[in-house]
């Protein structure tokens, strides 16, 4: 009341300081009340009216300071055209944009009636000179803002009546953030501040605030802001249209930030594993860091699917995310001929950490592991383009440095690779690396050193490892560690290098290894079974092994000027030749030997065979190897004359050849020569790779090579046995603008879409389309609504092309010969359409092929996928509610699979 008590005696203090405006009491008159809802209508006036005067006594009664500054600052208000004051009826107009601000309560309006003698403020829209309202109210208390046509509020019970009120609330926060959820009502009757009663109300997420594409009409609601919406019955509108879809009541959670709460399933029927019910399931979010999404998949025939996701973030410290998958698949029905039973699984694992939280030890993961065919059988539609994805691999490690001098890295590390054609899984459990950094023994820390004695340096190495191959059935079992190997390798290096005649670099150094070992195998021969026989022998082993090196290069340079008035001013060329020789000797003292009585022959073998790191060198090396590497650049005029520099472009990126000398081989002493080669073309948007393989000997009828070269033997000076290359091209809308127009991301840029669930991140193999979120959420109103849009239609293209080519035995094949290509193309400012296929140039058919069609309904969204033939051959169609908040109103059908 004490407020109440300033707010009047404000108001008086204000009508005695403004006694020259009340000779003109007679011109006010009262403001028309016409029965338009948008309309003020003032209640009755009472019949007693406030005295003209306030003692002071009384003021000072109810504790008002007599400083009336002070009672200024705490109400203000204005308007535009006038501001009249009525003493006869006790009230206050303020005509065009007229403003009012009291304590947290802020309005704003078209007109303002303020009545005094009940602390009331009315407030409604005014017309124009077209005779249409503007200038609706703004009225906001706190953090609440409503937009009505008019309200009626008092200050006293802090209660309003709201007519035709708008009110934005941002709710939710997901992988696409918050969404704005805008509440309309017809009449809306403010109880506190925390309270609203709500008749014939609308809810939506459309952006279209005066004819919402749908929404959601409630009766009556209870409406508490930024928490939640209780409503009786509701039923979903599509422009104006009403649906079947109704409840008989309804509850709208409006918080901010992530809440728990259940996510809706997709209904449908598969006529091997009956009706379903699919991706339902409840998001829990455990903590600010933590997040927890539960999902899975019932089949009415037994069948069923798990999964569960978990994101975790903390922000300068780590980040990751784990992600499993199960699907208990049953076809048909127990006792049928087709009745058949089978489980698959998928784990994901990511984890990166800030390198600023701990810089000298660091923790990251990558995991992709699970049943080899995963991919191929899910019945989820996500993983469609992964079915080509032919290796799972993980990695988790945990390094750690000790800067101290001599400084050691160190690191743990756990690795999976696993085949999903052959099933074979390649595990180590773990890996230990060790190295210490680079120590010049014969030179002063910190100083130059010069010459091949000051340029003396070793380093130390570890490599220890617990290997298992395995397959894809035993995998996870204790099958599994039947066949670990386990071992150890420390390795000492030691180098120098200088300068000879200042051009050319001279290597000299050797290495040495000690190879540990916790299991040999000795080799017997069994005259009664006629067999070799291989008895494992557990325990500690080892064996030693060292070799010299040496080696020389160089650098050169040749340019060619062809003028500066011509196009291409000049190339470059870099040769950089080099020559290595490699000795080590032979170590036959740990190998043996047994006498095979069938052939009655010498067999030499060691017992460190089939270990890890394998049995030390049988035979002295003694080569010579040779490389040559090149790169070859021009100097290109600039097509704008006001460039001065030419600018660089790369023709050749490199083109090595590579080969080595036997000097201790008594035969085919020369190795084949290796090409390989690579450059980019047409400003960075085709790379070219290629590779050969030259063989200067030539074979026998057999395919053997034998000691004659080819030339010799009516071929040529080498024989081509194996070639290769690899194009990519990749070209969009964009590369076509005008040097003036801007460059902007193409949302549809398929580089930018990020296979779910692993593999390619390209579209190459097909996009794997996650319903739950929009391939829109990027797109920019503006350039939606932009006319000219139609005459620059966005879109991209990726080609890439592969083939191999073998002749190592006459065969003159192609054993590779493919072409894939994936498009994105924007016909209409609010539709994509993208296709991806490849076809198998040798095997002549087609790979996965996908076409995509997606559709901005603005507030909805619309997907259908395509897969016209081949082994997953299907389509889905979707059509939901862009908004998270709403994501659960939706319907997705798909195709039945073949039988």
């Amino acid at each position: 009341m004490q407020s109440n008590k300033h707010f009047l005696l404000f108001l008086w203090l204000i009508l005695i300081s403004s006694s020259s405006l009340y000779a003109q009491e007679d011109k006010i008159k009262a403001l028309p009340i016409k029965a338009e809802q948008d309309s003020i209508i003032a209640p009755e006036l009472p019949a007693t009216i406030v005295n003209d005067s306030v003692p002071v006594d009384s003021v000072r009664t109810d504790t008002v300071p007599a400083d009336s500054g002070a009672l200024l600052g705490k109400i203000k208000y204005k308007a535009k055209d006038y501001v009249k004051l009525s003493q006869k009826e006790q009230k206050i107009y303020l005509y065009n944009e007229a403003e009012i601000y009291y304590q947290d309560t802020e309005l704003k309006a078209g007109i303002i009636v303020m009545d005094y003698s009940k602390n009331e403020v009315y407030a409604g829209r005014i017309k124009d000179s077209l005779g249409n309202y503007t200038q609706l109210p703004y009225f906001k208390q706190g953090e609440n803002v409503v937009i009505p046509d008019s309200i009626r509020f008092n200050f006293d019970t802090e209660k309003a009546l709201i007519y035709n009120s708008r009110s934005e609330q941002q709710a939710g926060l997901g992988a696409l953030g918050s969404d704005a959820m805008k509440v309309y009502a017809q009449i809306t009757k403010k109880e506190n501040d925390s309270v609203y009663f709500l008749s014939e109300g609308k809810l939506t997420t459309s952006k279209d605030t005066i004819d919402p594409d749908y929404y959601i009409r409630v009766r009556k609601a209870k409406f508490v802001p930024k928490k939640k919406v209780i409503a009786g019955f509701s039923n979903l509108y599509i422009v104006d249209v009403p649906t079947p879809i109704a409840l008989p009541f309804a509850y709208f959670p409006l918080t901010v930030g992530r809440t728990a709460g259940v996510m809706m399933p997709t209904f449908g029927n598969d006529p091997d594993r009956g009706y379903f019910l699919q991706n339902g399931g409840y998001y829990l979010p455990i903590n600010d860091y933590v997040d927890l999404t539960l999902t899975g998949d019932l089949y009415t025939n037994g069948s069923y699917g798990l999964r569960g996701q978990s994101v975790y973030a903390k922000r300068y410290a780590y980040r990751g995310n784990i992600n499993f998958r199960y699907e208990n698949q049953v076809t048909s029905q127990r006792g049928f001929d087709d009745y058949s039973r089978g489980t698959i699984y998928n784990i994901q694992i990511s984890h990166s950490q800030d390198p600023k939280a701990s810089p000298n030890s660091r923790l990251s993961a990558s995991v992709n592991l699970g049943s080899s065919q995963y991919y191929r059988n899910s019945l989820l539609q996500q993983n469609l383009p992964n079915t080509q994805v032919n290796n799972l691999s993980s990695s988790i490690s945990y390094s750690k440095t000790f800067p101290e001098y001599p400084s050691v890295n160190m690191s743990l590390t756990a690795t999976h690779n696993q085949n999903t054609n052959t099933n074979v899984v390649d595990l180590t459990l773990p890996t230990l690396q060790a190295s210490m950094e680079r120590i010049f023994p014969l030179a002063k820390r910190g100083s130059i050193k010069k010459g091949a004695i000051q340029n003396i340096n070793f380093q130390y190495d570890l490599n220890a490892r617990n290997s298992i191959r395995t397959t894809d059935e035993d995998f996870l079992s204790a099958r599994m560690f039947d066949n670990a190997k386990i071992g150890a390798r420390h390795r000492i290096p030691i180098a120098t290098n200088f300068k000879v005649a200042k051009h050319l670099s001279v290597t000299l150094g050797g290495s040495y290894e000690d190879i540990w070992t916790f299991q040999t195998f000795e080799q017997s021969f069994n005259t009664e079974t006629g067999r070799v026989v291989t008895d494992t022998i557990n325990g500690f082993d080892r064996y030693n092994q060292y070799n010299l090196s040496a080696s020389m290069g160089t650098t050169l340079y040749g340019t060619f000027n062809f003028g500066e008035d011509k196009k291409i001013q000049a190339l470059r060329h870099v040769v950089r030749p080099s020559v290595s020789y490699g000795y080590a000797p032979s170590f036959d003292q740990f190998y043996d030997e047994y006498i095979n009585e069938v052939t009655g022959l010498p067999v030499q073998y060691s017992r460190f065979q089939n270990t890890l790191y394998g049995a030390p060198r049988l035979g002295k090396s003694n080569s010579l190897s040779f490389s040559l590497a090149n790169t070859l650049e021009a100097k290109v005029r600039d097509k704008d004359s006001t460039v001065t520099e030419p600018k660089k472009v790369m023709l050749l990126n490199s083109f090595n050849l590579s080969t080595s000398y036997n000097l201790e081989a008594d035969s085919l002493k020369l190795s084949p020569i290796s090409l390989t080669g690579g450059t980019t073309l047409f400003k960075n948007k085709m790379n070219v790779n290629f590779g050969a393989n030259l063989d200067p000997y030539a074979i026998d009828n057999n395919g053997t090579r034998i000691n004659t070269f080819n030339v010799n033997n009516g071929g040529g000076l080498f024989r081509l046995t194996s070639a290769r290359a690899n194009i990519g091209y990749s070209i969009s809308s964009s590369d076509f603008k005008r040097d003036d127009e801007p460059v902007t991301e193409d949302p549809y840029d398929g580089q930018n879409y990020v296979a779910a669930s692993g593999g390619r991140t390209d579209d190459l193999f097909g996009k794997a389309n996650d319903f739950d979120q929009s391939a829109f959420k990027d797109r920019d109103e503006d350039d939606i609504e932009n006319p000219v849009y139609g005459t620059k239609i966005p879109w991209d293209l990726r080609l890439q092309y592969a083939v191999t080519y073998s002749n190592s035995n006459r065969q003159n094949e192609f054993t590779n010969h493919t072409l894939m290509f994936s498009g994105n193309i924007t016909p209409a400012p609010r539709w994509s359409v993208g296709v991806s296929s490849g076809y198998d140039i040798k095997r002549k058919g087609f790979s996965v092929t996908q076409f995509r069609f997606e559709r901005d309904l603005k507030s909805f969204r619309l997907n259908f996928d395509w897969t016209p033939f081949g082994q997953y051959e299907r389509w889905y169609f979707f059509i939901g509610i862009k908004s998270s908040l709403l994501s659960d109103l939706k319907w997705e059908n798909r195709s039945q699979p073949r039988r």
